[in-house]
């Protein structure tokens, strides 16, 4: 990714795991975005309507509000029309993408994640 597509971007890391909200930071801060944590839906929907952001990865399965609650709530409000939203789980599989897609997902990255998966999906929603 260059150094001028990651530069000054903001991406949401959403997890109800401390662990793998932790290693996604590293990921993003490491290719040079800023990166902030929320550790679920209601915390995200909180720091997305009070600051900006380029780009979520929103773990799909959490206790209380999914990541398709929030995402749904997102994509209902014209405030959040150019946020890329990427699926951000271990519960699906590849071919799952198109699914998640038409539901309103930007992308999708596969838990358990690794800098070049990250860098992939991250450079991708630069792009588009």
């Amino acid at each position: 990714m260059s150094d001028s597509s990651a530069a000054k971007k903001r991406v949401l890391v959403v997890d109800d795991n401390a662990i793998n909200r932790r290693l996604a930071v590293a990921f993003v801060n490491r290719l040079g975005m800023l990166s902030e944590e929320a550790e679920d839906g209601p915390s995200a929907l909180l720091r997305l309507a009070e600051e900006h952001f380029d780009i979520v990865l929103l773990d799909i399965s959490m206790p209380g509000m999914s990541g398709e609650e929030v995402l749904a709530r997102l994509r209902a409000d014209v405030k959040f029309n150019g946020l890329r939203i990427i699926a951000y789980t271990a519960h699906a599989l590849p071919e799952e993408k198109q699914s998640l897609v038409e539901a309103g997902f930007d992308d999708l990255l596969i838990k358990p994640i690794n800098l070049k998966a990250v860098e992939n999906v991250l450079a991708d929603c630069l792009k588009s």
